[in-house]
């Protein structure tokens, strides 16, 4: 069965399909003793991987108990700063994020929240790098499809792209991007 699969993934890549595959490697616990993770994906031939700390609710409510706060940027993580490594372009929405190294920050606003890219990396996560965005896109809002104790970042395989997901509690920010 293992080689079936594999033969089709080598045909589907050498066709230009789409392959998806995803990876999580466990890190170093960070100095604020959160649990921290490197998440990596292959989609349309790019290799996309998102570090970052994993801070778990213990009961209290985001934006309330606990970061985000409405308006502000915020590190998407804990500790060090959340770090995306893409090896293609990315397109999220007019957003274009050549290949190379990003940090990644959100800024939660009423049902919608914003994805900020970053040029300054290999930073702890606060104070937020002024001056240094490579641009912001709208994410949507929804309910995650289950509640997530600890903040996850995952990405779902599309037609068009992909779709990045941050979920943490029961609520899911979302973009599509596209590759290449």
């Amino acid at each position: 069965m293992k080689r079936i699969v594999l033969a089709l993934a080598i045909v589907a890549t050498a066709f230009g399909g789409a392959v998806s595959a995803q990876k999580t490697t466990d890190l170093k616990t960070g100095g604020g003793g959160s649990p921290h993770v490197r998440t990596e994906w292959t989609i349309d031939g790019g290799n996309l991987s998102i570090e970052y700390g994993r801070p778990s609710l213990k009961g209290r409510t985001p934006g309330k108990d606990i970061d985000p706060y409405e308006g502000r940027e915020w590190r998407t993580g804990a500790d060090a700063a959340t770090t995306l490594t893409t090896s293609k372009a990315l397109m999220f929405g007019s957003l274009h994020v050549p290949a190379g190294t990003y940090t990644l920050y959100t800024i939660p606003t009423g049902g919608t929240w914003h994805l900020v890219v970053s040029k300054k990396t290999g930073q702890w996560g606060i104070p937020y790098p002024k001056g240094e965005d490579l641009g912001r896109a709208p994410m949507t809002l929804g309910k995650a499809p289950a509640a997530a104790e600890q903040l996850t970042f995952s990405i779902d395989d599309t037609p068009a792209g992909a779709t990045l997901h941050i979920d943490w509690g029961t609520t899911r920010a979302s973009i599509p991007f596209t590759i290449g």
